[in-house]
């Protein structure tokens, strides 16, 4: 119901939203986005490690290589809800993932600086092109990690907007490329990422990032810090015994880098 200025009321017609609407956030849970939680959820995650330590004492040739990449915003979230200094919370989260049988725990440092980097080139490259061709649509470039924003654009504004929308990647995505294309094969490698928020789900599971030739994403998993079995990675519970270790930031070439070699920092 809707009541004016002068107090009378008017029926509003009952309003249709469509899956092709959902933009993946945690507010309500359809039976398509369970689909997707389900696949991109810490049970998912539990699931492929008990597969994977299995493989790598029955059959190592076929067992995976997995990769976490953190967020910088889960571990300042949780180190706040568990009074942890950052550091130690990252250390904590590194040492729960590599207890469940994550090989390397990296940041996602590198991936935001180049995605800075990116959106710096790509600027200069539209303003050069403006004065130089008068090409319009090029300008103001508009950007964002936000993979809800991105997909509102899209899906309201359509081609109106798109040309102004920046084609740099993510930093999540950024990061994604970088490992499957520099660490093994990317059918041997299993990334996932922590990350704040449940659009970066939506993000990973695109198609625009989903290879062909080898089946595979960028990122084939993502967590965020409300998972359920996160918080314990880092909270004190009487006996707490999983080992703080360190974060590597050798993300650029972490099968390169002998420090890199087991994930530690």
């Amino acid at each position: 119901m809707q009541v004016d200025d002068e107090g009378y009321t008017q029926k509003l017609s009952k309003v249709e939203i469509t899956l092709a609407d959902c933009l993946a956030c945690s507010g309500c849970i359809t039976s398509a986005e369970s689909v997707l939680i389900t696949a991109q959820s810490q049970d998912e995650l539990l699931k492929v490690f008990a597969e994977n330590n299995s493989k790598k004492q029955n059959d190592p040739a076929n067992a995976k290589l997995i990769i976490i990449t953190v967020s910088i915003q889960p571990i300042l979230s949780l180190s706040a809800r568990y009074d942890l200094t950052p550091n130690e919370c990252a250390g904590r989260l590194s040492g729960y993932f590599k207890s469940l049988g994550a090989d390397i725990v990296v940041d996602m440092t590198i991936a935001e600086d180049f995605a800075l980097l990116e959106n710096e080139r790509e600027f200069i490259k539209r303003y050069r092109t403006r004065e130089s061709d008068n090409v319009k649509n090029i300008l103001p470039m508009l950007a964002s990690s936000c993979p809800g924003w991105v997909c509102y654009a899209e899906k309201t504004h359509g081609s109106y907007i798109l040309p102004y929308i920046s084609t740099t990647k993510s930093p999540q995505q950024i990061m994604g490329s970088l490992i499957k294309n520099w660490v093994g094969t990317k059918q041997d490698v299993y990334h996932v990422t922590v990350m704040p928020c449940y659009d970066k789900k939506l993000e990973a599971a695109r198609e625009d990032f989903f290879n062909q030739n080898t089946q595979s994403r960028d990122v084939d998993c993502v967590i965020t810090s409300n998972d359920s079995r996160m918080p314990n990675g880092v909270k004190r519970p009487p006996g707490f015994s999983v080992t703080s270790v360190g974060i590597s930031s050798c993300a650029a070439n972490p099968s390169r880098n002998p420090n890199c070699s087991s994930g530690l920092g």
